[in-house]
């Protein structure tokens, strides 16, 4: 390393010349001295005479790729901080470049500037000399896809957070695919060859949700045969995915930050006393500031899952993305139907760019699904995709009966009574919550917007909720 009188070097790695005679420009006026190779192999041999400050290098390269690359230099001389740059952004990529000890991860194309202050701070950082472990082996690079501004803020924050254990709650609209970010955060960390488990809180009936989560033993109550492990038990060691956190209720709430807090629990009708040794990830739709605001979520609990918060985007802030998610689902929608291998025309892609998407990720995927199987060309035209607003209200309209049909039956093979009033009670809690939510708490627009008086509304809000069903 030089010392800090002298100009800081700075070492590039890239096969393409035009991006070394840019960067290396760029980074000699900010006062770097420079050196450029065009494959690992030249710089690999360099290391033999001199290190350098920082060293810049692509990911995509013929013969020893940039991660192997990262990890030479992270066994050799790990005191050199990396910059990893490369045009083909993903989970898997980024998140292995973390690990392997990158220092920081620029997507092309970047801009100069960006990449002279991550250099800057890169001879200014004391790097850890212990080379770190290596990535797990059988990522699934199609999990998460995009190149979007957004993506890759979002694959960045997954490759820093992944291997440190800390608690995360994933934020994002229904279909933004959470879900996918739970598991990647698993898949890039020390517990990849432990279980991964995941339980939709709000599809599980408040009576059910205590035993899914923490088991129970024969005779605990009726119907408990035998003896059953929880979620908790089947992720040992591994991962704990709570989807749809914002549902659970304020009694199960409290036994779950005990659990978190103390790393223990009992099952159901148990007295062994048992060890919670997993990584909890929680996500949700919804706003559990504005939940714990009303007192329908606890603070406490709140803070114990949200030391690191992602929010995955919505698909329309997204929407440069839809070309390459749509064409990845149509060539899967194909092999998995048995049909002939499809694409969609330029025409077809500018459409649905135009798209508003409500259900987002999700519901691009099924309109792939269903043009893979019904189009009868082999090019998927304007004329062949489904009308925007019928897809749109036909697949959220089958969500949402799906979603109260797996409830209805759940609840009524739990023994329930009343079931249309506890449904129409639920159905108006939430209507009337996402009208407030839609006009930031104006009561008025609120009350106009659901075809209500205002007065009628008001009696609404003010009147005590029933409470669910006890066990």
């Amino acid at each position: 390393m030089t010392s800090s009188t002298a100009q800081p070097m700075a070492w590039i790695v890239e096969d393409d010349r035009a991006v070394r005679v840019v960067l290396a420009a760029a980074l000699r006026e900010a006062g770097f001295t420079t050196r450029d190779f065009a494959d690992a192999e030249q710089a690999l041999r360099a290391f033999a005479e001199a290190e350098p400050d920082v060293l810049f290098s692509d990911v995509r390269m013929p013969g020893v790729s940039g991660l192997k690359l990262l990890e030479r230099i992270a066994a050799q001389a790990p005191r050199v901080p990396v910059v990893v740059m490369s045009a083909f952004t993903d989970v898997a990529t980024t998140a292995s470049a973390y690990r392997l000890g990158a220092f920081d991860y620029l997507a092309k194309p970047f801009d100069l500037d960006v990449a002279v202050a991550a250099a800057q701070r890169a001879i200014a950082h004391d790097a850890n000399p212990s080379p770190p472990a290596p990535p797990p082996k059988g990522a699934d690079e199609s999990a998460l896809l995009g190149r979007s501004a957004k993506m890759r803020e979002l694959f960045r924050a997954i490759g820093q957070v992944a291997a440190s254990g800390l608690g995360v709650l994933v934020t994002g609209e229904t279909g933004t695919g959470k879900e996918l970010v739970a598991r990647a955060l698993h898949r890039e960390s020390a517990r990849a060859s432990r279980p991964f488990v995941a339980l939709n809180t709000g599809a599980i009936p408040a009576e059910l949700l205590e035993s899914e989560l923490f088991g129970h033993e024969a005779g605990a109550f009726t119907g408990a045969t035998r003896r059953h492990p929880g979620r908790f038990e089947q992720a040992a060691g591994g991962t704990l995915f709570l989807d749809e956190i914002g549902d659970m209720p304020l009694a199960l709430q409290t036994r779950l930050l005990r659990v978190l807090a103390a790393g223990e629990f009992y099952r159901v009708g148990g007295r062994e006393l048992l060890r919670a040794d997993v990584r909890v990830i929680a996500a949700t739709h919804q706003d559990l500031d504005a939940k714990v605001a009303r007192g329908e979520f606890r603070a406490d609990l709140l803070h114990r899952l949200d030391v690191v918060r992602l929010d995955v985007p919505p698909l329309r802030a997204r929407i440069d993305d839809v070309p390459l998610l749509a064409a990845h689902f149509l060539e899967r929608a194909c092999a998995e139907a048995g049909a002939p291998m499809k694409r969609f025309s330029a025409a077809a892609l500018a459409a649905l760019r135009e798209r508003a998407w409500p259900g987002n990720v999700r519901q691009l995927e099924n309109l792939c699904r269903r043009v893979a199987v019904l189009s009868t060309s082999r090019t998927i035209d304007v004329a062949d995709l489904p009308p925007a607003s019928a897809q749109a209200v036909s697949a959220s309209h089958a969500e949402w009966d799906e979603a109260l049909r797996d409830w209805a039956a759940q609840r009524l093979a739990a023994g329930a009574v009343d079931l249309h009033g506890e449904a129409r009670e639920r159905f108006e809690h939430v209507l009337l919550d996402a009208a407030l939510a839609a006009h930031r708490g104006h009561r008025q627009n609120a009350a106009k917007a659901l075809g209500l008086g205002r007065n009628t509304l008001a009696r609404k809000l003010g009147r005590p909720r029933k409470p669910r069903p006890e066990r």
